[in-house]
């Protein structure tokens, strides 16, 4: 590789390299394929949400990791906000409840979905990686890593589309959580693209943020595969061993 491979990318052309690995987000995964076209079971879409409860509790775990390890206080003060987002505050019962109403939506009960006992071992595998990393990493790292919610509202607006059409046996409280992301996660992107774009300068540098990146898309994909084979493959973890 010469010297001219090697040379930064500029601010522009930084982002367009992060927005470009949208082709391995989870929309394009065969589990998300099928849910878009509305030929997922009862069952499937079922376990589908049951297991990204975990999931969804565990982001603002990751985001408190990420305020542990900042020392800047005008990030933390913006950063706090995604907690209150999934957790809740006054006046707003959050992200985390929201999906709790999908759940129920889907025809769960709240004791299924809380007590995560649907949850793969796959899916929390993939999620605790995720979550570890978040606590390890150099804070900007940890945050640039969510930066595939430069992709969500795409993923969150098909959803509010086809679902009602799809699946019209799934209550219209539903989709409160879809609804409120399509705000919140535009919001958090141009938060977590100004820490990036700024704090990455070498080329060195900037391609180690394109591997967080592919990191936390493997996360993503890595929960629908383990899905995939639970609920349409009919494999779920040791289905072969005798009881």
């Amino acid at each position: 590789m010469n010297g001219f491979d090697n040379q930064p990318w500029t601010r522009e052309e930084f982002e367009a390299q992060l927005r470009g690995m949208e082709k391995y987000y989870h929309i394009h995964h065969p589990y998300h394929t099928l849910m878009n076209e509305g030929k997922l079971t009862k069952e499937q879409l079922q376990g589908w949400v049951a297991n990204r409860f975990y999931y969804q509790v565990s982001i603002p775990i990751k985001d408190a990791n990420i305020l542990a390890n900042c020392p800047d206080r005008e990030t933390r003060a913006l950063w706090v906000q995604r907690i209150l987002d999934h957790d809740g505050h006054p006046g707003d019962p959050g992200g985390i409840e929201a999906w709790v109403q999908l759940g129920m939506a889907v025809g769960l009960t709240r004791e299924e979905i809380t007590s995560q006992k649907y949850v793969l071992p796959g899916v929390r595998f993939a999620v605790d990686a995720y979550v570890n990393f978040a606590r390890r990493a150099e804070w900007h790292e940890a945050a640039s890593s969510s930066l595939t919610e430069l992709f969500a509202p795409k993923i969150h607006q098909q959803r509010l589309d086809n679902w009602p059409e799809h699946y019209p046996w799934v209550d219209q409280e539903g989709y409160i959580y879809f609804r409120k992301r399509l705000t919140e996660a535009r919001r958090d992107v141009e938060h977590g693209l100004a820490i990036t774009l700024d704090w990455y300068h070498t080329r060195e540098q900037q391609d180690r943020m394109v591997q967080i990146l592919k990191f936390k898309l493997d996360v993503l994909w890595t929960m629908a595969d383990a899905m995939y084979m639970a609920y349409i493959h009919h494999m779920p973890p040791y289905f072969n061993v005798g009881e």
